[in-house]
């Protein structure tokens, strides 16, 4: 959010407090992560736009570079999954994917295909599914949860240029209002995806996409909290130096060579590894660095050091 009206480019767009979409006066940046199954999420790319922009645009472009960052890295197109929420489920976006050689996991916005697919499926396909950390019955074994899943074979975006056949992976809870055993009514969350793993997986594999959250917090309660210039085009820089600083904090908390600091939030790398209360002392014209006595990050601190410095 900004609050002068010098702002380059601040307009109302649509936002989410408290899990309601409210009108706020803003600019809106979107940002796409790599992470991996041992790693803590690192910016790919950054771009500001207008508040008033929708999620999506300018996504299909940044996720072609993305995914061609991974593949620089080291990253075989064929293991990239892409995912995120239902406002990136675009036919130009998905084509990109797809185009690119990646996989995708969207969630889907509910639509009369959407809501055909879903009433085809019988009962007797759904399955329980296993979250992390899910809560086992020790009398009869069964999870205590309602959550169940199932998948169809679908078409989505039919009849235009970025028709893409892929599945349609649909999780149902019961609906917390309804306590008619006999009578119950469901909730669908589907999502459209050509991942390969059974549903079951397909489903927790997709959730993890929340990860991201992480980062926008990261951001959010640091640099992006405030867009110091009334120029678009510094204000676009500042996010481009907020997303380099992150990667470097990673990368820095990786150096560690502990497993903590590898998937540390970066409030707390900030504050255990870069806001230390050191002491630079130069006798004799060479520099000594004075840490404190008994500090119980020196370990992982000097690890570090020496990682980049040896």
């Amino acid at each position: 959010p900004v609050y002068g009206h010098a702002k380059q480019g601040a307009s109302f767009g649509h936002t989410k407090i408290a899990g309601k979409t409210i009108l706020r006066r803003g600019l809106s940046p979107l940002a796409v992560t790599i992470c991996t199954e041992i790693a803590a999420p690192v910016v790919a790319g950054v771009r500001l736009r207008a508040g008033r922009a929708g999620s999506s645009r300018g996504a299909a472009s940044m996720l072609t570079e993305a995914i061609n960052t991974a593949v620089a890295a080291g990253a075989d197109p064929a293991n990239i999954l892409v995912r995120g929420d239902s406002a990136y489920c675009a036919g130009k976006i998905v084509t990109a994917v797809v185009k690119a050689g990646a996989r995708f996991s969207f969630a889907i916005a509910r639509n009369p295909a959407v809501d055909a697919a879903i009433a085809a499926i019988g009962d007797e396909q759904y399955t329980p599914v296993h979250y992390p950390g899910a809560v086992i019955d020790p009398d009869t074994g069964e999870l205590i949860s309602d959550a169940q899943v199932a998948e169809v074979r679908f078409t989505a975006f039919a009849d235009t240029r970025h028709e893409t056949t892929g599945w349609l992976v649909v999780r149902r809870v019961l609906d917390a209002n309804t306590q008619d055993p006999l009578f119950p009514v469901w909730r669908y969350h589907p999502f459209f995806t050509n991942n390969p793993e059974p549903a079951d997986q397909a489903d927790v594999t997709h959730r993890h996409h929340a990860i991201c959250e992480t980062v926008w917090s990261d951001l959010i309660d640091g640099p992006w909290a405030h867009q110091p210039s009334g120029v678009f085009a510094a204000n676009a820089a500042w996010c481009i130096l907020a997303a380099i600083c992150h990667n470097l904090l990673r990368a820095a908390g990786t150096l560690t060579g502990t497993a903590r600091y590898t998937v540390a939030r970066g409030a707390t790398l900030r504050t255990h590894l870069i806001n230390i209360p050191a002491r630079l002392a130069r006798p004799q014209r060479r520099p000594v660095l004075h840490l404190p006595n008994h500090w119980p990050r020196a370990q992982a601190w000097l690890a570090f050091w020496q990682s980049v410095f040896t």
